[in-house]
C-alpha cells in the first residue's frame, strides 16, 4: 500500500488522532467513505453512459 510499513501507518493515524482529537474521526471517517460511496456512483454512471453512446 503506497510502499509504506505498518510502523509508518500507526505513526500517520497517531498524527491524525493528535490533530483532529478522539471526538471528530467517526465524523472525519464517514464524511471519507460517503465521498469515495458517491466517486464509485459517478464513475459506474460514467462507464454507463459511455457504453450507450
Amino acid at each position: 500500500m503506497f510502499g509504506l510499513g505498518m510502523g509508518e501507518l500507526l505513526l500517520i493515524l497517531l498524527i491524525i488522532l493528535i490533530l483532529f482529537g478522539a471526538g471528530k474521526l467517526p465524523e472525519i471517517g464517514h464524511s471519507l467513505g460517503k465521498s469515495i460511496r458517491n466517486f464509485k456512483q459517478a464513475a459506474k454512471e460514467n462507464k454507463e453512459n459511455n457504453k450507450s453512446e
